[in-house]
């Protein structure tokens, strides 16, 4: 029996007249119905938001962070349920979905701690004044599908610490989590301060122009991105924007070839590739080209993809059938430009469920789509350099500057590299760690603004100055 979820306004779970279906990408059965909102569901959620905002932003700070560690104690409590929940609804295996769902936890009871500080900017004999952050309003989170419960709890809980209330909008492939957890905080947070509500993408720009939305918070697509960026300018609603990457990795000459080819598969693979910071373009040194690209290909032959409930899955589907084609379709171009395979490069899009086959690229050039594109699949194209000054200008020229990564057995050296990649992020021997107390943002055209970390806090509020003249009628 296909069951049918509810959104969250006002502290109830409601319906709605129109449902979407749910799709388990593992084997295209629907799994779930979800509410179809428009316009009348999205006027109740956010005024039921701003009516809330009132009193929420009033709400002592301690109190605030104690309803936020709810939340993470509601994930965590009930992380069992809702990670088998995700496989079937997201299609990363059970492993993954457990990091997700934990991880979600983690970053609610993190965020929960975090202090915004006044700051005194002067105190002498003639002036007192001081900054203060005041909370922007009712916030619009729109989530993506690749991380749904991170990308859901990344936005509630700064919104929430901050005094704001928020809409969140979940994607109509991967709702079902985030709706169970409406249900499991719906006693938790105070009515209205967090509203839950699916839709169509047709949803979206009604949040993105709603006159009594302060502020967008959206992580997906660049070009999603640029529409959100035009919509939110008729009223100069405050924007966050999490938005594409292509990024690099840069394999010094000196790099541990045993110890880093499992690594740097994963920094490519984890998730099917459908990561924003996942390794897109990998750089190798020609000195040792030949031995790591082996070793990665090796590696990869002995890695199952399927169905993310299946013990021994690794690699799961890609999520949804969009993405799925166009993922085919860049590994087709490659073959049709007759570029070297590794490993993979087969399809089958006649089968059930969405399934691409690990799939390595041997040294395609530069203007090849599946270098040039952000592919957001299980496709890694290895690329082989002479020289680190030449590494460096490649992968800088993009229009992305999210995340990238240099490998090394000489830290130092990396940290030099590291400093000339143009990227918000960069990991030394290492990959997609993002801390909860560090800002995370990307440079061009992956990003405006940012999150985690009282950087990402500060992005729900505004600074507000309190000068007093002393002895004004002395």
């Amino acid at each position: 029996m296909v069951q049918a979820y509810k959104n969250l306004i006002d502290g109830e779970m409601v319906s709605a007249d129109a449902t979407i279906e749910v799709v388990n990408p593992a084997n295209e059965q629907v799994i779930a119905t979800v509410p179809a909102c428009g316009k009348d569901e999205l006027d109740r959620a956010v005024a039921a938001a701003r009516r809330a905002f009132k009193s929420w932003k009033k709400t002592p700070a301690e109190e605030r962070q104690k309803v936020v560690m709810g939340i993470a104690a509601a994930i965590k409590d009930n992380a069992e349920e809702l990670f088998r929940l995700l496989t079937s609804e997201q299609g990363k295996p059970h492993a993954q979905a457990q990091q997700e769902i934990y991880g979600a936890a983690g970053l609610a009871a993190a965020q929960g701690g975090l202090n915004l500080e006044e700051v005194i900017n002067q105190d002498d004999d003639t002036r007192h004044s001081r900054t203060r952050r005041v909370p922007v309003g009712v916030v619009g989170g729109i989530v993506p599908w690749n991380f749904p419960v991170m990308m859901a709890i990344q936005k509630i809980v700064p919104a929430l610490v901050s005094g704001c209330t928020i809409v969140l909008k979940p994607s109509p492939f991967t709702p079902l989590t985030t709706l169970r957890i409406a249900e499991l905080i719906k006693d938790v947070v105070p009515a209205g301060t967090v509203n839950i509500i699916t839709g169509e993408d047709s949803l979206g720009p009604l949040i993105t122009e709603h006159p009594d939305i302060d502020k967008i918070t959206f992580t997906g697509s660049t070009a999603t991105g640029k529409k959100i960026m035009e919509g939110a300018s008729k009223d100069l609603k405050r924007i966050t924007l999490e938005l594409g990457g292509n990024d690099a990795s840069i394999v010094l000459p000196d790099a541990d070839v045993k110890k880093v080819a499992e690594q740097l598969f994963w920094s490519s693979f984890t998730n099917a590739g459908q990561v924003c910071i996942a390794a897109k373009r990998i750089y190798i040194h020609e000195d040792i080209y030949d031995e790591l690209s082996q070793a990665i290909a090796d590696y990869a032959k002995n890695v199952k993809v399927g169905d993310g409930s299946e013990q021994g899955t690794a690699v799961g589907p890609i999520q949804n059938k969009k993405q799925f084609d166009r993922v085919v379709e860049l590994i087709q171009d490659a073959k049709d430009n007759g570029y070297k395979f590794l490993v993979g490069g087969e399809t089958d899009p006649s089968g059930s469920g969405y399934y691409v086959p690990i799939t390595i690229l041997d040294n395609p050039p530069e203007d090849a789509r599946i270098v040039a594109e952000e592919q957001f699949g299980p496709i890694m194209p290895l690329m082989k350099f002479s020289t680190t000054e030449e590494a460096i200008e490649r992968a800088n020229n993009s229009d992305y500057g999210l995340a990238g990564a240099v490998w090394t057995s000489d830290p130092d050296k990396g940290v030099e590299v590291a400093e000339q990649l143009e990227t918000g992020t960069v990991w030394v021997n290492e990959f997609m760690h993002l801390s909860p107390f560090a800002p995370f943002g990307g440079h061009k055209q992956s990003g405006f603004g940012a999150e985690y970390g009282i950087d990402g806090l500060r992005e729900f509020t505004y600074p507000q100055v309190i000068t007093v003249k002393k002895d004004a009628f002395a």
